[in-house]
């Protein structure tokens, strides 16, 4: 992976001393290589673009950036990897190419060259791009399908900018920078900002699977693929082997995971021992010939998190090169005070920590690593996806005065899954139950620390799910908006500030087009998920081996916040910082009293308030 930025200003010229300003933040995205080039001016229109390089493909100079196409006078600055450029490669040639590199970063210049914005739909990967045509005096910008790489932008009138991550973004931003507080309601509910709103008013992110052209005018941007279309069509036939198998999905999750062995530098893979990361090592060892395939893990003490003796048992069948890092509570928390620039925007995802810490063990060895990602979006894998629907049939066949006391009964119980459980008996529609077992806080919960009516930052993506069919629906919104704000942001900016490329198989546009056509009955049967993972994954491991408990990617962080955090709890949430930052002292210190005292446990709303209180102390104060 890489890390790219750039320039286009309207009537005045762009300097190399401001590409590098808006690089130097990114270096950790390319430890390898720089490069800054200033372009002739076209129609009174300056463009710059940056590039800071991680060495994948081709690791020589040829593949440096930013990269031109002299034929076409167009340059490209490229993050990314386009697994199925051989093939994209081979078609241009036999319309007359010629190319100078292996890589597939001079693939996608020639390739958008030749076919504009419909080549987008021919490449298959994940990426961040921006193409400069210097004949029309117009920029490209692009953003995979499901959203595995960031681009943020923003246009005052006469500058518009680009970079892969907002601290790249902010040497170029005029200010000042004021804290958007429609974004600010968003991430108090969810735990992150959903695209395409940042926490910055005026700079934006571009969303998965949309492309950006700017011309000197006001940018225009258009989405190139729809996964709710696909959803929203019969579903097809499943056509399982006698084992159970659909061969077809097998297949194409090979080609995924061959596609993903492309690399000029050693790379290996994450192993959970769940369904996901083991079906992921066991084909990669298929269509490596049997090779043996590094794997990587970490263990807790605490065995409540502790997934290390399942991911053994996997490794040991699979006979991977594995290695596991014991991971203590204070390992884990000596990352604290580094989240808040490593996610330069709020994000309360507390399974960043062990993401770093597996990140930073796989980088000892490799520079790439294979995930599982993508597994419970698309093969209805979270608990919530049956909790949200069961609670909703509850709320249609139950009054809601009786639903609410219940729920207040339930919430007695003060731990932390009774309070999501409360909220959702509560709610009324599918949109607000999902909405209640999903986010951190209501929007009531929002609106009493901010004092202003809070936002709805699902609205969209429920709105475009009601075509689809209806229980591919909650999953669709977890594709749409978890899966780009939290899960993919998290792995991305974790392993990319240890230099770190991760590649997620699952997510191949290809799979996922296979998989939400598929019928309900092919990824849940009862309690039963990911069903047609399960029967292929049977062939390669034992089922015993896999199939415990979900517990997901967590760190005690409740348990945390009441003694080793006890500090940092309080100087993040002092009242001067909650004031700044819009929200009612009061309130917080409530919240944060209850918590404490261990009267109520408010993990997720409590570190969600501390990760912004450290963001605005290293961001916000800038401000």
């Amino acid at each position: 992976m890489c890390g790219i930025a750039g320039i286009v200003r309207v009537g005045s010229a762009v300097t190399l001393s401001q590409l590098t300003a808006m690089s130097d933040p990114l270096r950790h995205r390319g430890p390898d290589d720089q490069g800054a080039e200033v372009l002739p001016q076209v129609r009174g229109l300056s463009c710059g673009l940056a590039h800071r390089r991680l060495s994948i493909l081709d690791l020589s100079a040829a593949g440096r950036n930013p990269m031109a196409d002299p034929l076409r006078g167009s340059w490209i600055s490229y993050n990314g990897e386009v697994y199925n450029f051989p093939e994209v490669r081979a078609e241009l040639a036999a319309l007359g190419e010629e190319f100078v590199s292996r890589t597939d970063t001079e693939v996608v210049l020639k390739a958008c060259g030749r076919w504009g914005p419909e080549a987008l739909g021919r490449l298959a990967g994940m990426f961040a791009f921006a193409i400069w045509d210097g004949r029309s005096g117009r920029l490209l910008l692009a953003r995979d399908r499901l959203g595995k790489k960031p681009l943020y932008w923003f246009f005052d009138g006469e500058t518009f900018a680009f970079a892969s991550e907002l601290k790249g973004l902010l040497p170029a931003f005029p200010g000042p920078r004021e804290i958007d507080p429609e974004a600010l309601s968003d991430y108090l509910q969810l735990g992150y900002v959903p695209e395409p709103r940042t926490i910055f008013k005026g700079i934006r992110k571009l969303r998965p699977a949309e492309h950006l052209v700017f011309d000197g005018r006001e940018p225009v941007t258009k989405r190139y693929w729809e996964p709710v279309e696909i959803a929203a069509r019969p579903p097809r036939e499943a056509a399982p082997t006698d084992s159970g198998r659909d061969e077809q999905l097998e297949e194409l999750l090979k080609q995924a995971v061959r596609g993903r062995l492309l690399s000029d530098v050693p790379l290996g893979a994450f192993l959970s021992g769940g369904i996901d990361s083991s079906l992921v090592v066991a084909l990669m060892r298929e269509v490596s010939g049997g090779a043996p395939v590094r794997t990587f893990t970490i263990g807790f003490d605490d065995r409540r998190y502790d997934e290390s003796p399942r991911a053994a048992a996997v490794a040991a069948h699979l006979g991977t090169i594995h290695r596991e890092l014991r991971c203590s509570p204070s390992d884990a928390l000596a990352l604290v005070p580094s989240l808040a620039e490593i996610f330069d925007e709020p994000f309360a995802d507390s399974s960043a920590l062990p993401t770093l810490l597996v990140s930073r063990l796989a980088r000892q060895e490799v520079a790439v690593a294979l995930a599982g990602d993508g597994g419970d979006e698309l093969f209805h894998g979270y608990d919530r996806h049956r909790a949200a629907l069961a609670l909703a049939r509850v709320a249609h066949a139950v009054p809601r005065p009786l639903r609410e006391v219940a729920a207040r009964g339930i919430a007695a119980i003060a731990t932390r899954r009774s309070g999501k459980l409360a909220r959702a008996l509560s709610a009324g529609e599918p949109d607000e139950v999902y909405e209640a077992l999903v986010g951190l806080r209501t929007r009531a919960e929002a609106s009493s620390l901010t004092g202003r009516e809070a936002t709805r930052p699902l609205a969209e993506a429920w709105r475009r799910v009601l075509s689809a069919r209806e229980p591919e629906r909650i999953p669709l919104v977890d594709l749409l908006t978890y899966l780009p704000g939290d899960l993919l942001t998290k792995v991305d900016r974790a392993s990319m500030a240890v230099s770190l490329e991760v590649r997620a198989p699952l997510l191949d546009h290809r799979v996922a087009e296979y998989v939400l056509s598929l019928p309900l009955a092919a990824k849940r049967k009862g309690n039963r998920t990911k069903v047609a993972l399960r029967a292929i994954l049977a062939t390669h491991v034992p089922e015993a081996l896999t199939d415990g408990p979900k517990r997901g990617f967590g760190v005690p962080i409740g348990e945390w916040l009441r003694r080793e955090l006890r500090d940092l709890v309080e100087s993040s949430l002092s009242a001067p910082t909650m004031a700044a930052l819009g929200l009612d002292p009061s309130a917080v210190r409530g919240l944060k009293e209850q918590h404490l005292s261990g009267a109520y446990d408010h993990t997720d709303a409590l570190w969600s308030l501390v990760a912004l209180g450290e963001w605005h102390c290293r961001w916000g104060r800038a401000a």
